[in-house]
């Protein structure tokens, strides 16, 4: 049987607190969804939301106007904590969610189990296409010592899991976009005819340089916009510069390289939308290249034992269903050369004629993903419905 805490206390926090834990270990691809999550329910519905974040440096690639050095501060409606061990004492929120397996504080686990009622707990998983994710999602986890419950939640592709996150003004912001002013703001020139503008926000990968070498020697101009990060290096060394700084131009036969600043979330949507072709990576850039509606290329987080292929070859199943199949073919060809397979220079003619198809099917695949609901309502809905 498990223990019951000595002491009980009531949960007073403000009307329905939510506490998000997220401890930064994946390139800002965890604090990436975490931000959102948090955003949304605070801005969206009204909650009071700690999200409890271990490593602020490296969030504040994301939110610029975060203090590294502050404990605690209030941003875009959400409070933001310095999650460091030993945890302050406080009272748990009515709802606490530990993202991609976070380990939760004891101390904090200890005043969920003295809390009456006893908080919610969520598991916010990974997204993942695969099969076993809809008979996964939802179900719940006893903890072998305290009587706490928690519930795994996945993101995903149908109705049978989570959902994707997406805010409530994104159409909005979408059809009011202005790819002129984008340009304007990046000193980038207007578009020429033909060009075909790509932005390239990946990890390190040694096909970069077989990459740059077809886009130069292509017959069409391919207008390259690099965020500022891991992947610049390979970027300066095909070119044989030492050192890419964002403002940077860089031109090598008919491939025009641009390298823009570390980007917020809200901009970041906004180079998606302005280009033909996205290179994510990760999860969070990953979700918010199918909602813009453009053909995409995404570089998988590699794990041990090519675990990742498995992730990788379930999406493409469900994603290029239905797409003619040239159109497919050119897409899983040059998917799986980026994610290791190799040739990808001899790849790249195939898919860039396949862009026109492909683009059609984002905007197929875009409305179909909003059929399932986004993921912050989804999970409020859940936490109310199923756990209550």
């Amino acid at each position: 049987m498990p223990r019951t805490p000595p002491s009980v206390v009531s949960s007073i926090s403000p009307a329905c607190c939510w506490d998000l834990f997220c401890s930064v270990v994946d390139n800002f691809g965890d604090i990436g969804v975490c931000w959102r999550l948090a955003r949304q329910l605070a801005v969206e519905r009204g909650f009071t939301v700690r999200l409890w974040v271990d490593d602020l440096k490296s969030a504040g690639r994301l939110i610029p106007a975060l203090d590294p050095q502050g404990a605690a501060q209030v941003l875009d409606g959400v409070e933001i904590r310095h999650w460091i061990e030993p945890l302050e004492d406080v009272v748990p929120g009515q709802v606490v969610i530990g993202a991609f397996a976070a380990n939760l504080p004891e101390s904090y686990l200890m005043a969920m189990a003295r809390c009456v009622p006893r908080p919610r707990w969520i598991n916010l998983e990974y997204l993942s296409a695969e099969d076993w994710v809809a008979g996964c999602h939802g179900l719940p986890s006893p903890h072998p010592r305290l009587p706490l419950t928690q519930h795994f939640f996945f993101p995903g592709l149908d109705a049978t899991t989570g959902g994707l996150l997406r805010e409530a003004d994104y159409s909005a912001r979408r059809s009011g976009f202005s790819e002129d002013a984008f340009r304007k703001a990046f000193d980038l020139p207007m578009r020429t005819p033909g060009e075909c503008v790509v932005s390239l926000f990946t990890y390190e990968n040694p096909a970069i340089g077989e990459l740059l070498a077809a886009w130069s020697q292509g017959g069409r101009r391919v207008l390259c916009l690099v965020p500022e990060g891991r992947v610049l290096p390979d970027v300066a060394a095909w070119f044989g510069v030492i050192g890419l700084q964002p403002g940077d131009r860089i031109r090598k036969g008919n491939l025009v390289v641009k390298v823009l600043p570390f980007v917020d979330q809200p901009r970041y949507d906004e180079l998606l939308w302005a280009c033909d072709l996205n290179f994510v990576r990760g999860e969070d850039s990953f979700v918010r290249a199918q909602w813009a509606e453009a053909p995409f290329v995404w570089h998988i987080y590699p794990q041990k034992d090519d675990a990742h292929l498995e992730k990788l070859n379930a999406f493409m199943v469900r994603y290029l269903a239905g797409v003619e199949s040239s159109a497919a073919r050119a897409m899983g060809n040059f998917w799986q050369a980026w994610n290791g397979g190799g040739g990808i220079g001899a790849s790249w003619p195939e898919l860039e004629l396949a862009l026109p198809a492909l683009a059609e099917h984002a905007r197929t695949w875009s409305l179909q993903l909003q059929a399932t609901g986004d993921l912050a309502a989804n999970l409020v809905r859940f936490c109310k419905d199923e756990i209550e």
